[in-house]
């Protein structure tokens, strides 16, 4: 739980940088090439994609965060999306 709370708040968590640069519409390609280090959540919206794909599972904000990572999605419109969807039961 406290990995979540630093990468939520913490001004010093890489993925937090990285989502901060990206509402602020920089290109990830470009935030990636100016750090020094690996922000883990990049990487790991890609491996959770595929793994989405292949179960063909329901996962509507991980999904909105690759859209928008790596195929340009707004992502204003995306939150929008994700707040106004039809609502459904969920496990």
């Amino acid at each position: 739980m406290g990995d979540l709370i630093v990468t939520c708040l913490s001004q010093h968590s890489r993925n937090r940088r990285v989502g901060q640069q990206i509402g602020e519409g920089k290109i990830l390609e470009n935030i990636l090439s100016e750090m020094k280090m690996v922000a883990e959540g990049v990487e790991t919206a890609k491996s959770l994609h595929r793994l989405i794909e292949k179960y063909q599972v329901e996962m509507p904000i991980s999904e909105a965060i690759y859209q928008i990572l790596f195929h340009n999605a707004d992502p204003k419109e995306s939150v929008y999306r994700l707040m106004t969807r039809e609502l459904s039961s969920e496990l």
